[in-house]
């Protein structure tokens, strides 16, 4: 387990780390977003725990079962070098109305506590506002890749952003050098 109070960077999977295929479990699809091998490099050189937070209501539709996420983490490791500290998702609808998934902050809170994270020294990353509201409802500053995914920009406190970057590479510079 890692010490307690260090720092993590929470990343989106889908139109973030990787290229939004929608509900893919195919590994063999799983393709990285511009930048983010490198960003990932970076924050974990730079001290930072890099967990993975995404929505995968494919479960809960009946389109994939649960298990095939294990081989879509297991691709992300190798592709990253095996540099993701966790993979969380939740598994329910849009309408369940669960904690876990964003923009609420479950995934982060649960990944937090397993891991030792402080929260306050830690950052969100994601291509869409309910992953900015996601983190800020957990405590986390936040960085918004916007690479065009966010289409609705209903903006608030709780969805405006700390940083915007353009992809992940910037993002990672935002972040070093805040």
């Amino acid at each position: 387990m890692a010490l307690s109070g260090g720092a993590a960077v929470f990343v989106d999977k889908d139109g973030t780390l990787v290229h939004d295929v929608p509900y893919n479990v195919d590994p063999a699809r799983v393709a990285l977003a511009e930048g983010a091998a490198e960003a990932v490099e970076r924050f974990a050189l730079g001290g930072y725990r890099v967990i993975v937070v995404s929505n995968q209501p494919g479960v809960a539709l009946g389109l994939f079962e649960r298990s095939r996420l294990a081989a879509v983490e297991e691709r992300l490791q190798a592709l990253l070098g095996g540099k993701l500290d966790g993979f969380y998702f939740c598994p329910h609808a849009p309408q369940a109305g669960c904690a876990c998934r964003k923009p609420g902050p479950g995934l982060l809170l649960q990944a937090a506590r397993e891991h030792g994270v402080d929260l306050a020294r830690s950052w969100m990353v994601g291509d869409i506002l309910d992953d900015i509201e996601a983190g800020r409802r957990a405590g986390c500053r936040t960085c918004l890749v916007d690479n065009g995914n966010e289409t609705e920009w209903h903006l608030t406190e709780a969805r405006r952003p700390h940083r915007i970057a353009a992809d992940m590479r910037q993002a990672a510079a935002w972040i070093l050098n805040a």
